[in-house]
C-alpha cells in the first residue's frame, strides 16, 4: 500500500484507535489523525502493518470540541496548636 495524504488506514495491532487518516508524509514517517483525536507518526518501516481503511468508517472529530481537565483534589487537614500545659 502506498502512504500518501488522504489515504485511511487502521492499525491491526491497536485498533482502539478507530481509523486514522494520513495527513502529513515525511522522509522517515507519516503523520495519521486516527479517530480516537489523536495524531501519532508512524515510521516508514511500519507502513507494512497498515491497512486501508473504507473512507466512510473514518470520523473526523470537530476542532471545536471542548477539553475537559479534571483535577485530582485532595482534602487538606488543618493542624490546629494546642496550648503547651
Amino acid at each position: 500500500m502506498i502512504i500518501k495524504r488522504g489515504v485511511v488506514v487502521s492499525h491491526p495491532g491497536a485498533m482502539e484507535w478507530g481509523v486514522g487518516k494520513v495527513v502529513e508524509v515525511e522522509a522517515m514517517r507519516a503523520s495519521i489523525q486516527f479517530s480516537d483525536g489523536i495524531i501519532r507518526k508512524i515510521a516508514a518501516s511500519h507502513y507494512s502493518q497498515l491497512l486501508q481503511a473504507d473512507v466512510a468508517a473514518f470520523v473526523e472529530l470537530p476542532e471545536n470540541v471542548p477539553l475537559v481537565k479534571v483535577r485530582a483534589t485532595t482534602t487538606r487537614v488543618k493542624k490546629v496548636k494546642q496550648a503547651v500545659s
